[in-house]
């Protein structure tokens, strides 16, 4: 089953649930995950669906042993979780599934207009362009615990969330754009990018396991 049925499937029954229960609560939230937009609604005793999306753009810098990156980190997921109670308190545990759009942007950087790919120097025009998109598994398990519960009263209430999102292992695609140089120098060239590529998922490898953090207020109407 993939990630669009198992939200579809969640939001069906968040819907159901707010039809019966005729509460239902919006939060904003903002962390680790972007700017966010969520709704809560009762499905059972101590369970409530919660239903959201997140989003959030940043850039930052990073190396390998050979190469300088700048990366654009651009975060887009839709989450489907549940939220259960198991006390008489706003503690809780969360468990769902993120339709993860999360990718990454990476564009190498020459220094002194070379390029060191694979221990070996290139001039940065014959290379061209050096970049990778980098991209991961759609369908991500969530698991996390969190306090508050936005639908057992009224009016306005506060709430966190600390968890971890499955993105599995990132998928880099390092690749050289328009190289000048003779079609055999080219064809070196390929080879040695395709050994800085490996270097980069090292780089890029603890984006497998994505901590959530998420402060947010919310709203019961």
């Amino acid at each position: 089953m993939n990630a669009t049925k198992i939200v579809s499937i969640l939001l069906v029954a968040c819907a159901a649930g707010s039809v019966q229960a005729r509460e239902v609560a919006a939060t904003v939230d903002l962390g680790t995950t972007g700017l966010g937009l969520h709704l809560t609604t009762p499905l059972a005793a101590k369970l409530n669906g919660r239903i959201g999306v997140n989003i959030a753009n940043t850039s930052y810098e990073g190396s390998t042993s050979d190469l300088d990156y700048d990366f654009k980190l651009k975060l887009k997921t839709i989450d489907a979780l549940l939220d259960y109670h198991p006390f008489d308190s706003a503690f809780r545990l969360t468990g769902g599934v993120v339709h993860n759009g999360n990718k990454i942007d990476a564009r190498a950087k020459p220094s002194g207009g070379t390029y060191t790919i694979n221990n070996v120097p290139y001039n940065a025009a014959t290379v061209g362009d050096l970049s990778s998109k980098i991209e991961f598994r759609k369908a991500a398990p969530y698991l996390g615990i969190g306090w508050g519960n936005a639908v057992k009263q009224a009016g306005w209430s506060f709430g966190t969330d600390l968890g971890v999102m499955f993105q599995g292992t990132p998928k880099t695609q390092l690749a050289s754009n328009n190289c000048t140089a003779l079609p055999i120098l080219c064809s070196r060239l390929a080879s040695d990018v395709a050994a800085e590529n490996v270097k980069l998922g090292e780089e890029v490898k603890d984006f497998k396991l994505y901590p959530v953090i998420r402060v947010g207020v919310s709203y019961r109407f």
